[in-house]
């Protein structure tokens, strides 16, 4: 009976630890931030320059096309998540924004290595091309 009850115990705390190891908490973005209006016209230009600083900041990560498949994607402790989804195309540019350039665990800010919103919103409007 002593051998039931201590590998029952095992049992939860091997569940209750892999929930807590493997579960995605919620990135509540400030409802002020959120609502900003991207600022830069989606046209062939942001979108191309988008693209530049998304491979030399976000492809490692997330991947080329945005999947969260990037080189670097499985030695995170959180999975990128795929772009092209309609969890991340649903949020709004100032969503965004706000998460690129604050970032969270694994997700590092970017308001230092790209200071010029103009870029920062060039990049929203090319992150908006992984819809499918």
């Amino acid at each position: 009976m002593k051998k039931i009850s201590i590998m029952m115990l095992i049992v939860v705390f091997i569940t209750t630890a892999s929930f807590t190891l493997f579960q995605t908490k919620p990135w509540n973005v400030p409802a002020d931030k959120a609502k900003v209006a991207n600022a830069v016209k989606s046209d062939a230009a942001s979108i191309a320059a988008g693209k530049v600083l998304w491979g030399q900041h976000c492809a490692s990560c997330h991947g080329k096309t945005g999947l969260g498949d990037g080189t670097k994607a499985a030695q995170l402790d959180t999975t990128p998540p795929d772009f092209s989804k309609a969890a991340t195309q649903g949020q709004s540019d100032g969503s965004l924004f706000y998460k690129t350039a604050e970032g969270r665990d694994d997700m590092p800010g970017f308001k230092k290595k790209i200071p010029d919103q103009e870029d920062m919103w060039g990049l929203v409007n090319y992150m908006r091309t992984f819809k499918k």
